[in-house]
């Protein structure tokens, strides 16, 4: 299989074993698989400060642009947010607003690169369990291709999300419940054996979220934010982002790694519970939030999440439904895109970190925007009617 010149395969996050380019799935101890590029092989000038798509980071993705199963994803706006900074006590504050993407999700960084790495793979039926939004996007990229694709969503998904599946081509599977429940039945309804676009079964996800990240840098001139924060499902946007810096401080072109922080809804935080109790992720028993995106009891990034917290020197948080949804409308209200309840619970938890002091009054801060307002319109318009607007 023809791959990018610095990509020279994948390692296993359990063991550190190193695998071929062209494997598929998780390592033989069934861990997460991590993409490794030789970055004395990349020249930084060939990375773009004003890039189309998130493709023209090439250099730094398993495939060449060229190849690539793509709807120019990327290259999404950083908005200023001076009213936010004030409001923190931070210098400046920035919203990357990932609601621009193809599908509405920054979900379309990663499902970009692993649908394209499925078609080189010569896979003729792809599969995944979501929440939502990576079903959606997943059957855009699979209609691209012409490719196949299962797609097991709980019944409480957004309808945007499942009727766009249907409109992509796919086909969708609805399950009662939430999203274990999809993802259980994908594992015991579907005989045919199926190439499995999950974050972290397949190393892509997080890979090409690190995108988000060289634009973020690329945008300001090559200079880093003090901070970012992310909301935190998967894991996989959080992984992402956080290995993109890392790359970009070891080429050079900035000259520190933000601090990373995540933030989960109170009603389903493994990774802040474990961040705070310093042990191993355990799954929620009872993962109860407003927010689907963010309701992933038993994340598969989970312990890679905690790492890049400990690296970066961030922290976590845990923020309030209410909280989140609130923070959503206040900022749509404010700056006029459109934010989620994702994007709504990465600005709720930098409030309460500002609260509990983590951030510096010359600070830059960076909030992820992880999807398009309209994916949770409903839920949004709910919480003003509860306020009897």
């Amino acid at each position: 299989m023809d791959t990018a010149d610095a990509f020279v395969g994948l390692d296993c996050t359990a063991t550190g074993d190193r695998y071929a380019p062209d494997h598929v799935g998780r390592s033989d101890a069934g861990a997460p698989l991590d993409p490794v590029y030789d970055l004395d092989a990349v020249d930084p000038a060939d990375l773009p400060a004003a890039p189309t798509s998130m493709w023209a980071y090439d250099a730094l993705l398993p495939v060449p642009a060229e190849s690539a199963v793509s709807a120019a994803e990327g290259a999404t706006p950083l908005i200023d947010a001076a009213d936010l900074a004030a409001d923190l006590g931070v210098g400046r504050v920035h919203l990357k607003d990932e609601g621009r993407n193809p599908t509405g999700t920054v979900l379309d960084r990663g499902l970009s690169v692993a649908v394209t790495m499925a078609e080189r793979h010569g896979a003729d039926l792809l599969a995944l369990a979501a929440p939502g939004n990576a079903g959606q996007s997943a059957a855009a990229y699979a209609g691209r291709v012409d490719a196949d694709l299962y797609a097991y969503l709980p019944s409480r998904a957004p309808f945007p999300n499942k009727a766009m599946v249907n409109v992509h081509g796919a086909d969708m599977r609805v399950t009662g419940g939430r999203y274990p429940d999809a993802l259980a039945a994908l594992e015991s309804d579907l005989a045919r054996d199926w190439y499995s676009l999950q974050a972290f079964t397949t190393p892509y996800r997080h890979d090409g979220a690190k995108t988000l990240a060289y634009e973020v840098a690329a945008e300001q001139d090559w200079t880093a934010p003090d901070a970012v924060v992310v909301a935190v499902g998967t894991g996989e946007t959080f992984v992402g982002v956080a290995r993109g810096f890392r790359d970009l401080a070891t080429l050079g072109l900035i000259d520190r790694v933000p601090r990373c922080y995540a933030v989960q809804p109170v009603g389903c935080a493994p990774v802040v519970d474990a961040h705070e109790s310093g042990g191993e992720v355990e799954a929620v028993e009872y993962p109860d939030t407003i927010c689907g995106e963010l309701e992933i009891p038993q994340p598969p990034g989970g312990s890679m999440v905690l790492d890049a917290v400990e690296a970066t020197g961030g922290g976590a948080v845990t923020v309030t439904d209410e909280d989140l949804l609130e923070s959503a409308v206040t900022l749509t209200q404010r700056l006029g895109t459109e934010v989620g309840a994702t994007g709504g619970a990465a600005a709720a938890g930098a409030w309460a970190l500002a609260d509990r002091g983590d951030f510096d009054a010359d600070e830059s801060v960076v909030l992820v925007n992880a999807d398009a307002g309209v994916k949770t319109a409903d839920v949004l318009r709910s919480h003003l009617m509860g306020q009897g607007v």
